[in-house]
């Protein structure tokens, strides 16, 4: 039976009743942004709408990819939805980036790519970072440096190393995305590390890594030998 107004559809088959009951992970991905989007269009219950909108651009990773511009012109979500899942999206970004309480602990190149591999994946720019270590090489915080290709004027040694040094870090990790995919390191990629490399040591925080992230695959330039 086709259920045009989700109402219709029996209890334990509405979403949130479905996460209330069994819990979030078991909820499919249609299930989880139905939730966010609330209500449907004319002709399409939330259910119909999210599945719509997950196969138009690509499932999950597609809508990661999107920004809150492009999902407001995706037909039925508008400004507000388009909000609203787009701080959700946010918001899951930054509970796996670092939380806080539990103080990742970064013992190798696999630890650093673990953490952010999921987001930094689909990223549409380049996004260069620094993971800021503890002693004990627990992740103090992981702090945005700059957006777009990467050379020496976008990525100043002062902004990578001012929140180290706020943070009281021991040492820290360069760390940025390629979006297309391949993290074969470019000249520039080597120019910079190896002058933020030199930096840390007039600084005294060494910069242990630099970790370039692809598409489900990512390069040390520390294992290249580069640093």
């Amino acid at each position: 039976m086709d259920y045009r107004r989700l109402k219709d559809l029996p209890e334990e088959l509405l979403p949130r009743e479905r996460l209330y009951q069994t819990g979030p992970e078991a909820l499919s991905n249609r299930e989880v942004l139905a939730i966010l989007l609330r209500t449907g269009i004319k002709g399409e219950n939330v259910l119909t709408l999210a599945e719509r909108v997950l196969i138009e651009v690509g499932g999950l990773a597609g809508l990661g990819k999107l920004t809150v511009h492009e999902l407001a012109q995706l037909h039925g979500l508008g400004k507000a939805k388009a909000a609203e899942v787009k701080a959700a999206l946010e918001l899951g970004r930054r509970s796996v980036s670092v939380d806080p309480m539990s103080r990742p602990v970064v013992n190798s190149p696999q630890d650093v790519a673990h953490i952010v591999m999921e987001e930094m994946r689909f990223l549409d720019r380049e996004h260069f970072r620094v993971v800021s270590l503890s002693t004990k090489n627990h992740v103090l915080g992981i702090s945005p440096i700059s957006i777009g290709s990467l050379n020496s004027s976008l990525v100043h040694p002062r902004e990578c190393f001012k929140e180290a040094i706020r943070r009281n870090s021991n040492a820290i990790i360069l760390l940025h995305n390629h979006p297309s995919g391949d993290p074969t390191p470019s000249k520039e990629d080597i120019d910079v590390t190896r002058r933020l490399a030199d930096g840390g040591k007039i600084l005294g925080i060494e910069v242990l890594d630099h970790v370039i992230i692809g598409d489900n695959r990512f390069i040390s330039l520390k294992e290249r030998g580069i640093i």
